[in-house]
């Protein structure tokens, strides 16, 4: 008979086994596998810690646990982590058992729970899943397991007043928009989310110094956070006014911008060593100059110094500033939490960026829809952002594209998914429906008629192809084959109606140019025909 109920000091050993068990030797934190850490779980008052025992066999077989303060103090998120049953009783229904009892235990004291699923097996989603989880977002290679970095899914419920308490009518950029609404539809809340086109990111500063907080600046900083608390654009599990040997024992850090000896900004994070991961908790400024100035800074550091792969960035999606400006940093959108931050009276929806060090090289994965399409979504935005600055080199060279503003340039090429052809692959065919566009990166197409080998034409790097199909409507008049490796850009015609919708002024360039180059195509037949 299986019993669920909370653990005690006599089960720390059994605990133990079942992690040694479900994550091996090489767990990612062995910490958990210490008598002492495990005790400090179990009578924690921020932790709920439950237990399957096996009644019959005197055996601990399965466990689980909240970690009620993820969020600052009073924002009433929780946690729930760790779920783990042992190989030898797996399929019996014992990890819902664990994820119901978790539920009933500790919704009374929150607005909203999230997980961070893994995804090498589907047994956690469907668990969370089943018990009203919803999917909001994708973590890729967030968290060391082994030798590898595994991805997880990002699933939430609201509890209590969660709902009530939720601020409506976030103002959100439109790259967040897809993974906004489908969120808000999967925890059964109205799509009422404003696209702001026109947010401008925050100009980037010099001139400043950067320093890492101690005792003597801290007092100062106080100053200065205190006169935009009103304005929180960033949320995380810490704050300033914490105090500062507190945020020092989490493992938090604060870099600080000066300008000559006046504190003018810092940016707050906590650092996981362990995890390589950096997550930027408090943006402290007092001119706009001196946030993108902080951030740099410390994806410099992450870099040459603490060797992190990972920085995560919560922001309000009542920032569509902040927003805009993650995402020239080269952060990627990976979730929408609705109602996930707690200020004054209300709760405010959070967009969750990354942004990876290293490159997007994901593993073996089990996702089970609706999980699969939330993951979709994310790793659509990563590969586009990896294509992003080689789309920049060429961009300049083509005729389509010329008149458009850098910023419409970055909004263009930002649409575009990344695609390679080996040589002698067909890129499309003759009589085919066009739905896609191809810039080229890299290598060289042939272009043929009529299913004749000799080549009529060549494309090279620099070079649209299918525009005027897609723009047009109309079928390939030619078949095109990679005559090399090729790298391409590739737009489709989804996202090119989507960016043309909300910026109508990039469409009326595109097809601007797109008629000049028609125009001086058929002038070029004209002489032709004169010259025959």
């Amino acid at each position: 008979m299986i019993t669920i109920r909370e653990a005690r000091d006599t089960d720390v050993h059994g605990i133990i086994e079942i992690y040694l068990a479900t994550y091996g030797q090489d767990y990612a934190y062995p910490k958990y596998y210490e008598e002492y850490e495990i005790k400090k779980l179990i009578f924690s008052d921020e932790t709920l810690m439950l237990v399957a025992e096996d009644t019959e066999d005197d055996r601990i077989v399965g466990t689980a646990s909240v970690i009620l303060e993820v969020g600052a103090y009073t924002d009433l998120v929780g946690e729930f982590g760790r779920l783990a049953v042992h190989p030898d009783y797996r399929r019996r229904g014992i990890g819902t058992q664990l994820l119901e009892r978790r539920l009933d235990s500790v919704k009374d004291r929150l607005h909203v729970g999230v997980i961070e699923a893994r995804v090498t097996h589907p047994f956690t989603q469907a668990i969370a899943l089943k018990q009203g989880f919803a999917p909001v977002g994708f973590l890729p290679l967030k968290y060391p397991f082994g030798p590898n970095r595994e991805n997880m899914g990002f699933l939430v419920q609201l509890f209590g007043r969660g709902r009530e308490l939720r601020r409506n009518n976030p103002r959100i950029v439109p790259e967040v928009y897809q993974l906004a609404a489908t969120a808000l539809e999967a925890c059964r809340l109205p799509v009422d989310v404003i696209v702001d086109d026109e947010a401008a990111p925050y100009p980037f500063g010099h001139g400043f110094t950067v320093s890492e907080l101690t005792t003597d600046g801290y007092s100062r900083l106080m100053r200065i956070e205190r006169g935009r608390v009103r304005n929180r654009e960033v949320f995380g599990p810490m704050r300033l006014q914490y105090g500062y040997f507190k945020l020092i024992s989490h493992r938090s850090k604060y870099l600080v911008a000066r300008e000559g000896s006046h504190i003018v900004g810092a940016v707050g994070f906590t650092l996981e060593r362990l995890d390589r991961i950096v997550r930027v908790f408090e943006l402290i400024s007092q001119r706009d100059e001196v946030i993108r100035f902080l951030m740099d800074q410390l994806e410099q550091r992450c870099r040459e110094e603490w060797d992190i792969v990972y920085m995560e960035l919560d922001v309000s999606a009542h920032a569509p500033r902040m927003q805009r400006t993650a995402l020239q940093l080269g952060f990627v959108p990976v979730a929408y939490a609705p109602a996930l931050a707690f200020m004054e009276t209300e709760r405010l929806d959070l967009v969750k960026f990354a942004k990876l060090l290293i490159p997007l090289e994901l593993g073996g994965m089990m996702l089970i829809p609706p999980v699969s399409d939330t993951a979709d979504m994310v790793l659509a935005a990563f590969r586009r952002r990896e294509v992003l600055p080689r789309l920049g080199e060429v961009v300049d060279r083509v005729g389509l594209f010329h008149g458009l503003e850098e910023e419409q340039l970055t909004r263009l090429a930002a649409a575009c998914q990344h695609r390679t052809f080996n040589e002698g692959a067909e890129v499309f065919c003759q009589g085919e429906a066009s739905d896609e566009m191809y810039l080229l990166l890299d290598g060289e197409v042939s272009i043929h008629i009529d299913d004749r080998e000799e080549r009529i034409g060549t494309v090279r790097a620099g070079e649209c192809l299918g525009e005027i199909s897609l723009l047009t409507g109309g079928e390939h008049a030619a078949t095109a084959r990679a005559a090399t490796t090729v790298e391409a850009g590739v737009l489709t015609k989804k996202d090119l109606q989507s960016l043309v919708r909300l910026r109508p002024g990039i469409g009326v360039v595109l097809y601007r140019n797109l008629a000049r180059g028609l125009g001086e195509k058929l002038r070029r037949a004209d002489l032709d025909i004169l010259n025959e």
